[in-house]
């Protein structure tokens, strides 16, 4: 049995006050970033494309490198049973949240990416930019009941949100385009025409009336083929599903047009799942287990560090830049959506306020309230979550905060169209 005496220390009426203005700061920081992200958008020094060309190289290389040195140097074989914990929690926490999603969209009625909404928080840049302010107002030193320095304590935290954030990760990619705006899929494509069009993108030969230096040099339908999310439910495929208009790069697409809908719909999810977050993850976790592989790459260079003065700080130097730009980019969003919402037609759908209020009861009520319940009473009567208060912390941070940030980001690599990103940027300035 364990006390919970650093956290309950900050709960007392003398150290509330403290931990409260800590907390203040902490969240001010983060809506500076977010700010500053508002004022390259206002000044035009980012435009929508660029945000959604930083977005995608945050996802495919900033964030892999950061998993893979955060838990390539936490990880080792007398820490794996806390990393397995939180993999347990990640997934409990993203299958209630998609139960509670489900139930929402399908007995309340509301609209089918209020799912997503509830499912995913931004597990990544919104925690680790705040917990390094947390350390900044020295809060977190309640956290510490070892001789181990804040700084040691803080990488820790960090790594423990990133495994979090792995899972997260995956399942934003290839669970989320298939919950949001399956109703408005397009018609599928004629097998034949899609080898043709195939076979016209792979010579050159793609159509050319009416272009200029304006003109997309992505077809429209192989765009949309990315945009629009599959029937998440592959025993029941509807009718516009563009399962038969999407395949992964290491299926020939002649072989492709061959396999059962079924087949497709489990290839490409697959296909979604396997992403450069995980792969970042899963060699991080690699380089941690094997001792060999662990010290080459983060010991001192006179300790064996072959890899740690070159290749490892260059990963840590590529992995820093993910945790700021995810903000600006969503502080783009939130500007341009602001813009585009005061030129919009009348015929512009709004974000129903019905709908705001269930996602933030559930992410900053629901969830906080569970999640505390459940992290206190093991942490205080089992032996299952160790004596590292830290990792009580952000277990119950893990699954509030808002969603919106992860959905931009979603949003803008699948290359959705903007409606979906301005309702997502509006919830955000709600959050």
């Amino acid at each position: 049995m364990h006390t919970l005496c650093p956290i309950t220390v900050a709960m007392t009426p003398a150290g509330l006050l403290p931990s409260l203005l800590a907390a203040v700061q902490a969240s001010l920081s983060v809506l500076l970033v977010i700010f500053y992200g508002i004022l390259t958008a206002r000044f035009k020094l980012l435009e929508t494309s660029s945000a959604k060309s930083i977005s995608k190289v945050c996802v495919k290389m900033f964030l892999p490198a950061l998993l893979l040195t955060k838990i390539g140097s936490e990880l080792h074989s007398g820490s794996a049973h806390r990393y397995l914990i939180i993999l347990i929690w990640a997934f409990f926490c993203h299958i209630v949240s998609f139960l509670l999603g489900i139930a929402a969209h399908l007995v309340l009625k509301f609209p089918d990416w209020i799912t997503a909404a509830i499912m995913f928080n931004n597990t990544t840049s919104y925690p680790l930019l705040l917990i390094q302010s947390l350390d900044e107002t020295g809060i977190l030193s309640h956290l510490i009941v070892t001789d181990e320095s804040t700084r040691d304590a803080i990488e820790r935290a960090k790594s423990y949100f990133l495994v979090f954030a792995t899972v997260s990760s995956c399942l934003t990619f290839a669970v989320g385009p298939r919950l949001i705006d399956t109703e408005h899929a397009p018609d599928p494509p004629d097998d034949k025409d899609g080898l043709e069009d195939d076979n016209e993108v792979e010579d050159g030969n793609t159509p050319t009336d009416g272009a200029n230096e304006e003109t997309s040099l992505i077809p429209p339908r192989t765009r949309m083929a990315s945009v629009v999310s599959v029937s998440f439910f592959p025993s029941r495929p509807r009718e516009n599903s563009v399962v038969y208009d999407r395949r992964p790069s290491f299926v020939d697409k002649r072989r492709w047009l061959d396999f059962h809908p079924r087949t497709r719909w489990w290839l490409l999810f697959l296909n979604d799942f396997l992403n450069a977050p995980l792969i970042g993850a899963v060699l991080g976790a690699i380089i941690g287990l094997i001792p060999m592989l662990h010290r080459a790459f983060f010991n001192d260079t006179s300790d064996g560090g072959w890899f740690s003065a070159w290749l490892t700080v260059s990963l840590e130097n590529v992995g820093q830049l993910f945790v700021p730009l995810p903000l600006i980019v969503a502080g783009v969003s939130l500007y341009t959506s602001r813009a585009s919402a005061m030129h919009a037609s009348t015929h512009t759908a709004s974000t129903p306020w019905l709908t705001t209020i269930f996602v933030l009861m559930v992410r900053f009520v629901v969830w906080p309230i569970v999640s505390i319940a459940v992290i206190y009473t093991l942490a205080n009567r089992t032996d299952i979550l160790s004596d590292d208060p830290m990792l009580w912390f952000t277990m119950m941070l893990m699954p509030t905060g808002p969603p919106a940030m992860k959905l931009i980001t979603m949003v803008q690599v699948s290359d959705a169209d903007e409606e979906e990103e301005h309702k997502i940027a509006k919830l955000l300035t709600v959050h």
